[in-house]
């Protein structure tokens, strides 16, 4: 799709759509670029407070994976006004904008049409130098992988839209997915981190796909290094799980290698498509223990569940 759109001149455009970045970066000085990213979707919990806060951490953490930090953000809504009442609408926008708020980013508008289904989500702008950013092109062989969420988002969201979700796993994704990415992005520029990625829709698969692919190298992940979601693999395999997800692995094909002895269940939680994940950083072995610790004095989970290597650029090899 986007080979039918004419490829951007500007030589200020510093990170723009040939390596599936998570945000675009536009050189405005020497020492001041913007960071610019946009993202929105329909509802994935019931609470409307919730919804809108998922949905600016979700929008915000493109910024935050590239080192960035978040300046203004504009509004995206889609509402039934006819069939929903507005109050439903004013804790969504209340949600979003409180998120913001600890981002100390600064609401400067927006704009809402009528839809059958509501939507909600953020454009983001946020300020970096242009020599600090970290893209997903910059990863290095023998780097080590660092995840910053556990997976399991997408097939805990589809448990609750189908109301087979406990209490405990409901409360945990939600505070899980609201959670912003700010910390970790500071413990990853603090280290030294070479790239990142949020975990999003395509999966921690598919961004560990586009990461290698940009960075001409291959990975090597530990299936059982890979932090989940409690009653995650269970609800996988009674058969709940979303329909991106499905599609993020058939998208992958042979590009991914899955030893024998890794289950259908684990499989899926691999390729699950996820909202507002954590942090997929690259981060050569000597730094390794400078990024867990700046990630647990902040209170951040971080764990190692691979490396880059020389290989085949764009594959991934998955052991138990």
């Amino acid at each position: 799709m986007l080979r039918l759109i004419p490829a951007p001149t500007s030589p200020n455009l510093l990170v723009g759509t040939n390596t599936a970045d998570d945000a675009g970066v536009y050189r405005l000085s020497e020492e001041l670029a913007l960071v610019q990213t946009v993202d929105f979707f329909a509802p994935v919990v019931d609470d409307p407070y919730w919804f809108g806060a998922i949905a600016a951490a979700n929008a915000l953490s493109d910024v935050y994976a590239m080192g960035g930090r978040p300046l203004t953000a504009l509004n995206i809504t889609a509402f039934p006004s006819g069939t929903l009442s507005l109050d439903v609408l004013a804790e969504i926008l209340r949600g979003g904008a409180e998120k913001l708020r600890e981002a100390g980013a600064t609401l400067v508008g927006g704009h809402t049409i009528e839809d059958p289904e509501p939507k909600y989500g953020l454009a983001v702008t946020g300020l970096i130098h242009p020599d600090r950013i970290i893209t997903n092109a910059g990863g290095r062989a023998g780097d080590r992988l660092v995840l910053t969420k556990p997976l399991g988002v997408g097939i805990a969201t589809t448990a609750i839209k189908r109301g087979v979700a406990s209490d405990r796993l409901i409360e945990q994704v939600t505070a899980q997915m609201a959670a912003l990415n700010r910390l970790a992005s500071e413990a990853m520029l603090e280290a030294g981190a070479h790239a990142a990625t949020d975990i999003t829709g395509f999966g921690l698969l598919g961004h560990l796909g586009e990461m290698v692919l940009a960075s001409g190298l291959a990975a090597t992940i530990r299936a059982g290094a890979v932090p989940l979601l409690p009653g995650i693999l269970e609800l996988a395999a009674e058969g709940i799980v979303p329909g991106g997800t499905l599609k993020n692995l058939e998208w992958l094909g042979e590009r991914v290698v899955m030893d024998p002895a890794i289950g259908e269940p684990l499989r899926l939680v691999l390729g699950d498509a996820q909202t507002s994940g954590g942090l997929l950083i690259a981060i050569e072995p000597s730094a390794e223990s400078a990024l867990l610790a700046g990630l647990r004095w902040r209170g951040v989970p971080g764990a190692v569940i691979g490396e880059l290597g020389d290989g085949t650029a764009g594959t991934i090899r998955v052991l138990p």
